[in-house]
């Protein structure tokens, strides 16, 4: 087995999620002289935000304004109650960056109940492995070998507030483990642990046509992961955001005729929280500092402010204004063809600015679904040679227990006849 090594001082630097990039001595510039730079967002437990389904995966990571399933609750919480079974529940699994290491795992269960024809509740859990990390000192000798992971547990309540239209309010518990309470610096490092909630809304209207068999018109909106920072040791003030990210997608099915059915949707996405700004640097490339020991900010916004304030600042805070606002966007396109609700092929394209992250890729999957069974896998090719992402499998498995009643039903009609 391959043993990763990491030094306690390594472990805080990535844990805090800082991003270091060269930069020339600044003094003074236009916004426009800082783009073009990478400026990556980091966040702490950026793992919520990874797809963990393989139909979501299979077409570009998107989810928000498809039709709703078992998975709904990482994508768009207010899909749930527009479910056409009552209860199903899914298992996923996925192998991730396996390119880099061998044993990360992200493993993530969803469950929905319809209560009435109004309103669903449901929950998911997800629990992310980053393998045996080996723990060293400065020096580079051994102190332990540890098994570092994250988890997140969240419920939903979901109401129709007309027939076209859901509402979904999503309280969730975060708790990540990153450096098993070793000491660094002397100070003992501790779980990160924050409370979060999503807020969503979605609209799915079916019309028809001369030209098709039936359409469906969906709409989706997510604001989530809203919630407090989180920190990793109590001897240090520095607190970091979690992944507060806005999902915006539209969606259209239509039926060519009883078995045949194409879906097409588009994503948008957006973090919610503060961009780095750029610091002054003096001809020795230094920080600069203000009389109060203050870094001298060249462009930008402070970062270290609550919230509420870094959502509404994401909007407008980049260093290189309203222009690298627009490349802090992904967008990601997929599709979704379906032979008679039973066999499934699906493909899509996730795009990030080469600034902001560079993953570009593009999916394909397939499915099939028989009784109180469904099973989907999907597979992912990263644009980029060499990505840590290259060659991602995801696997779900799937039950539906009120179809298999209905089938039931018509399998015991049709013995009789």
């Amino acid at each position: 087995m391959i043993k990763k090594k990491i030094s306690l001082v390594s472990a805080i630097c990535l844990i805090s999620l800082c991003n270091i990039h060269a930069q020339a001595p600044i003094i003074g510039g236009t916004k426009s002289d800082y783009l073009g730079r990478p400026n990556s967002i980091t966040t702490a437990v950026p793992f919520l935000l990874i797809a963990p389904d393989s139909r979501g995966g299979a077409m570009g990571d998107i989810g928000a304004a498809t039709s709703a399933d078992a998975n709904s609750q990482h994508y768009n919480p207010a899909k749930n109650i527009f479910n056409e079974n009552k209860l199903g529940i899914s298992f996923s699994y996925s192998p991730w960056l396996r390119q880099l290491v061998p044993d990360i795992n992200l493993a993530y269960m969803g469950v929905f109940w319809k209560v009435t024809e109004y309103d669903a509740i449901a929950m998911s859990l997800r629990y992310f492995s980053l393998g045996d990390i080996v723990f060293t000192s400065d020096e580079g000798n051994e102190l332990s070998t540890q098994r570092p992971n994250e988890f997140a547990i969240d419920f939903t309540y979901n109401r129709k507030l007309i027939d076209q239209l859901g509402m979904a309010i999503t309280p969730r518990f975060i708790y990540s483990d990153l450096t098993a309470r070793q000491y660094s610096g002397g100070v003992e490092t501790k779980a990160g642990i924050a409370g979060a909630a999503d807020v969503s809304l979605f609209y799915e209207q079916d019309f028809r046509s001369k030209r098709f068999e039936n359409q469906t018109l969906r709409a989706g909106l997510n604001i989530s992961n809203i919630g407090n920072k989180m920190s990793y040791s109590d001897g240090t003030n520095r607190k970091d955001f979690i992944s507060t990210n806005l999902k915006l997608g539209v969606g259209y099915t239509m039926e060519f005729d009883k078995y045949n059915s194409l879906a097409i949707a588009c994503e948008f996405n957006k973090l919610l929280v503060p961009t780095q700004p750029v610091y002054a640097l003096d001809s020795n490339d230094k920080v600069i500092l203000d009389d109060a020991g203050n870094k001298v900010i060249a462009s930008g916004y402070d970062p270290n402010v609550s919230v509420p304030m870094g959502m509404l600042r994401s909007f407008y805070d980049a260093p290189g204004g309203f222009r690298e606002e627009l490349t802090e966007i992904n967008w990601a396109i997929g599709i979704e063809y379906s032979y008679d609700n039973l066999l499934f092929v699906r493909a899509g394209y996730f795009n990030e600015n080469k600034n902001k992250g560079r993953r570009k890729f593009f999916t394909v999957g397939a499915g099939i679904r028989y009784n109180v069974l469904s099973i989907d896998v999907s597979y992912l090719f990263a644009v980029a040679q060499h990505h840590p992402l290259e060659n991602t499998l995801r696997f779900t498995l799937g039950f539906d227990f009120v179809s298999f009643k209905k089938n039931d039903i018509k399998n015991q009609r049709k013995f009789k006849n």
